[in-house]
This record gives structure tokens, C-alpha cells and sequence, in this order.
């Protein structure tokens, strides 16, 4: 058999970013458990390592192989690559493979887009307002560009370690149309909504700077040892997860603010009660989501992406 393969650029034009969220809440609403989601999977390999992200649905099963090799953006070359292979969920047979790594940068906007949309309506916000995002890669424009389609925003500041990286994806936003401009962390103070999108291992801002009407979502990194928000911040908030097993075993934007044992005792939401309509935060709070990325995420995003693909709609 000749397997399809959906390229970075199929897969982009194919799921664009409503329409990833509208899959993504379908699939919630649908009875999709991220609780039921295996812990992603590592392997060293000499020049970094595997990370293998396994999943199935009510309809498909599939797995995310990616590499992480740290050093290869000095010497010109992606630090993350990978592959996605998505099955037929009854039979197991291969349907199509794509580009894992676009698949990555396609359906963490979208689960962030869609946890802000939900966030902002308990606010009653008929939009995301004056937004700061941090981080200027790929990941940090593909929110933007996700949160514009998604939510829209009234004005937009970058923040970036360096400061001519910050200029540009304002720029590039400010020439789109948006009030865009670079700034620096303390203008957070002025933000409805702040996102984080970085791979910073410490804080990037203060987080009692933070007004109790903001929205912070923190979608960076993974890892007890990587952290975008400080504990202030989290002890504030009322806090949105996407799954309270993945947030405990991977959030270190949490745990160093209360055990693990403290937050399973209560304190975290997740996407499918905040979907669902269950998640009420505590009044007089900033609202948090954080995310570490989830198989069950990529493998609702990849399913869609097939049924384009292959000419038919998805089904109800």
C-alpha cells in the first residue's frame, strides 16, 4: 500500500484554527477523556531524544514520534522534528502519516485559542482586548495568529528576550492590520490577556502585577523544571488544566506553587468542564490556563486533517 502523507503546508491550509477548536470542543463534548491519556514517552538518543505521544478516539488511533536534538538550531537545523501516523480505530491499519512537527504548532494554538474563548466568556469579554504575548517563535506567532481568528484583540505587545526579535513579530502583526508593538514584561499590569510562549526555564514577569480581571495562559514549556508564570501568580488564579493526571505528572508552572497532593486535592479545572460549563472560578481572581500538550489533542487535530484530505467531511 502507497500510505498518504499530509506535508507541513497541506496540513496548515487543511485545519486552520476555528476550525481545530471547533474539532477540539466536539470531541470534549463528545466524551473524549483526556484523563484516559498515557503519559507521553522519552528514549535518549545520542544527539537528544524521542518523545513518543500515543492516542486513540472513538473513531482513529494514532502516535506522534518526534526527535528533540537541543543542538541543532546552531548549527542550522530544526530542534523538533517528527511524524504523526494516525490509524483506522477499529482495524489498526495505517490511514495517513503528516508532519508531526506542524501538527504541534497547528493544534496547541487551537487548544489555547479554544481555553481563552471559554475563559473569556465567564468574563463576558467579547474579546481577548489588550493582549501581551511572550516569546517571538513560531509557536508565539502561531498563537497570535490563532487568538486573532479565533477570539479577536484590540491591541497586541510582544515580549521577547531579544529585543529586535520582539520588533519584528510586531511588525509582521502591526502590517496585518493589528495595533501592534514590542515592549517588556511590567506590561502585563495593562493586559485583559497575557500568553506565554516560551521555552523560559524561570518566570518571565511578576506576577502580582497581574490585574484580578486578566487571563494568563501558559503553554511553553513542559517539565517540573520549566516554568513561564511564578508561584504568586498561581496562588492567585483560578486555574484551567488540560488534564489534571498530565498537569500533576508535567506542570512546573504549578507545583512549585503547591504540591502535588494539594492541587489534586482541588484547586484545578480543566478544558472539559470549562467546555462543558462546569468550571466556575472563584470570584476576584485572575483566570490561569496552563497546558503541557496532550496525544489525545493531536490526535482529534490529525483525524480532521485526514477527513479533509481524503475529500469527506468529518462526521457527527
Amino acid at each position: 500500500m502507497t500510505l498518504p502523507y499530509i506535508d507541513a503546508a497541506a496540513l496548515r491550509a487543511l485545519v486552520p484554527p476555528a476550525a481545530a477548536v471547533a474539532a477540539l470542543e466536539d470531541a470534549l463534548r463528545g466524551g473524549q477523556d483526556p484523563e484516559l491519556d498515557p503519559p507521553r514517552l522519552f528514549a535518549p538518543l545520542a544527539a537528544g531524544e524521542f518523545l513518543l505521544m500515543p492516542a486513540q478516539s472513538a473513531r482513529y488511533a494514532g502516535v506522534k514520534v518526534a526527535t528533540v536534538a537541543p543542538g541543532n538550531p546552531a548549527k542550522g537545523h530544526p530542534k523538533i522534528q517528527g511524524t504523526y501516523l494516525l490509524l483506522d480505530g477499529t482495524y489498526l491499519t495505517p490511514l495517513c502519516a503528516m508532519d508531526g512537527a506542524e501538527l504541534t504548532l497547528v493544534r496547541t494554538p487551537a487548544v489555547t485559542a479554544m481555553a481563552l474563548k471559554h475563559l473569556l466568556a465567564l468574563r463576558g469579554a467579547a474579546s481577548a482586548g489588550a493582549v501581551v504575548v511572550f516569546g517571538t517563535s513560531l509557536q508565539a506567532d502561531r498563537h497570535i495568529g490563532a487568538l486573532q481568528a479565533v477570539c479577536g484583540l484590540a491591541s497586541l505587545v510582544v515580549v521577547g528576550r531579544r529585543a529586535g526579535a520582539a520588533q519584528e513579530l510586531a511588525a509582521r502583526w502591526a502590517s496585518r492590520g493589528v495595533a501592534a508593538r514590542a515592549g517588556s514584561p511590567s506590561e502585563v499590569e495593562g493586559a485583559d490577556v497575557v500568553v506565554c510562549a516560551t521555552s523560559s526555564p524561570e518566570p518571565v514577569f511578576d506576577g502580582a502585577l497581574v490585574r484580578d480581571s486578566a487571563i494568563v495562559a501558559a503553554i511553553g514549556s513542559h517539565g517540573l523544571e520549566a516554568r513561564e508564570i511564578d508561584p504568586v501568580l498561581a496562588r492567585r488564579a483560578s486555574v484551567v488544566v488540560e488534564g489534571r493526571a498530565s498537569a500533576l505528572r508535567e506542570a512546573g508552572d504549578l507545583i512549585p506553587a503547591r504540591s502535588a497532593q494539594e492541587w489534586a486535592e482541588g484547586g484545578l479545572g480543566t478544558l472539559a468542564e470549562l467546555v462543558g460549563g462546569r468550571f466556575v472560578p472563584e470570584d476576584g481572581t485572575p483566570l490561569l490556563y496552563t497546558g503541557v500538550g496532550m496525544s489525545w489533542e493531536d490526535i482529534v487535530v490529525a483525524g480532521l486533517a485526514h477527513e479533509r484530505f481524503a475529500g469527506h467531511p468529518a462526521m457527527d
